[in-house]
């Protein structure tokens, strides 16, 4: 088994500075040949939603051309099993822990005053250092202040929205304000928010065609309220649930009056889909297509309506069906097409990943905890083994590790492990089988917790 110094940051020896190009990449206006990169992160998308991960009651042909012109992950997670940890973990590169981000922002009282901090090391950040034009159109989710917002941490361009969740058609916030923004300026737009980011993101890739480009994507489909396209102005509503706080308001669960459909949820999903297909028709258009690295994930497991099958449990859970998500990436003539890698991967070795593929200098002061992924998947080395941890503290406290095919949890008091190779589905607990690995996974979270307690850095600003 590979073993390191859990309370160290993970440096890996493939992460390198370079393109991961041997041949002649297709260069742009300024003669440069780093790939563009365009990144599309949708929110609360079960694992088996997808036609290439098994889904047989929603139509997804544009994801399903991106898997039969990539490589697909079956063992990829994200950073945390809700929004804000996880983005944090794609803007920063980091355990979320290390800035005290471990749940969604603005789901406790005054919890809107916090935030990731902008150092100017974060992933856009050193991309536009490195000349990329930088955009996100979309959810952020990583903090209200303009000190904590996607301009601030070096996004040139941001259309889209700060919270958790808004209305597809109010774009407002479950308090009723509205929550969608041009850089920083307050801005109304009228129409279904899936199709405005679809155009937005058409639009960026249009204008900066002649130029080296990262988007991000960040589609609030499928998240609630469950608002499907094309309904008439008659038959848009308020929250679902109008006396509950904060984003709260807009959850529609099961039990909630107004009603919602895993029929609604496809909908939602398939518009999101045919959104993907048109940015992949602004890259083609473009000649852009052989020279941009095309990224599809998931901010963490399903909801209720999600098919996050085989998997068990759902989002805000450490069970796998909380944390284990689509993972695509797609790049002609560099990866091969049409294949499934078994390569554990999670969140911010996306992070990773883009800076070393786009040639971007690392400061020495920043210490990636995420993996390159492209050396394995271009099969120019071998399969990585992983040591990679999760905490939750909301709605329960839950900790987990995966160790190779090892998965420990940790739920409250009591603990479960599993052999994720022959039992993704958290079927069979092995605890009483090998207790001593359980005792040995558990002191290895209990070094971990440690180690990114003593690194952590202030979310909070006057």
């Amino acid at each position: 088994m590979l073993r390191r110094d859990i309370s160290k940051p993970l440096i890996i020896a493939l992460f390198v500075a370079s393109p991961l190009s041997s041949g002649a990449a297709q260069s742009n206006a300024r003669g440069r040949t780093e790939p563009n990169v365009v990144l599309i992160l949708m929110d609360d998308l079960g694992y088996g939603d997808i036609g290439s991960y098994g889904v047989n009651d929603a139509k997804t042909p544009n994801l399903d051309r991106l898997a039969r012109e990539g490589v697909r992950f079956t063992d990829a997670y994200a950073n945390g099993p809700n929004c804000s940890p996880t983005r944090a973990g794609l803007i920063s590169g980091q355990y979320q822990q290390r800035y005290g981000i471990e749940w969604p922002l603005g789901a406790v009282p005054d919890d809107t005053a916090r935030g990731l901090p902008a150092t100017g090391a974060t992933l856009p950040a050193l991309l536009k250092k490195n000349g990329y034009a930088t955009g996100l159109i979309g959810k952020w989710h990583l903090g209200f202040k303009q000190e904590f917002g996607p301009n601030a941490h070096g996004f040139d361009e941001f259309f889209g929205f700060l919270s958790g969740a808004v209305g597809y058609y109010s774009h407002q916030r479950g308090d009723g304000s509205s929550d969608l923004y041009e850089n920083t300026k307050p801005v109304e737009v009228p129409g279904y928010l899936t199709d405005e980011i679809t155009r937005r993101a058409v639009r960026f890739v249009e204008s900066h065609s002649t130029h080296p480009f990262f988007l991000e994507v960040a589609y609030n489909a499928v998240h609630w309220p469950f608002e499907v396209p094309d309904l008439p102005a008659s038959s848009h509503h308020g929250p679902p649930q109008p006396t509950a706080a904060g984003d709260l308001s807009l959850y529609q669960g099961p039990t909630v009056g107004l009603a919602a459909t895993r029929g609604d949820y496809v909908r939602m999903l398939e518009r999101a889909d045919k959104g993907v297909g048109e940015i992949l028709a602004a890259l083609e258009q473009r000649g852009l297509a052989r020279n941009t690295v095309v990224i599809f994930t998931n901010d963490n497991g399903g909801e209720w309506l999600s098919r996050n099958a085989p998997l068990r449990n759902r989002k805000s859970t450490l069970w796998e069906g909380g944390l284990r998500v689509p993972l695509i990436i797609r790049w002609p003539g560099h990866l091969p097409a049409n294949t499934t890698s078994a390569q554990v991967a999670i969140t911010m070795d996306l992070t990773a990943s883009i800076l070393a593929v786009t040639g971007t200098t690392i400061p020495s002061t920043v210490k990636l905890d995420g993996l390159n992924l492209f050396p394995s998947l271009s099969r120019r080395s071998p399969v990585v083994e992983r040591h990679l941890f999760w905490r939750i503290k909301r709605p329960r406290e839950q900790r987990a590790v995966r160790s190779g095919r090892w998965k420990l949890v940790q739920d409250r008091n009591d603990f479960y492990l599993f052999d994720l190779s022959v039992d993704p589905g958290e079927r069979n607990d092995l605890t009483a089988v090998h207790p001593e690995l359980v005792r040995r996974l558990n002191a290895e979270i209990d070094e971990w917790e440690k180690g990114i307690a003593t690194q952590n850095r202030v979310t909070t600003r006057d």
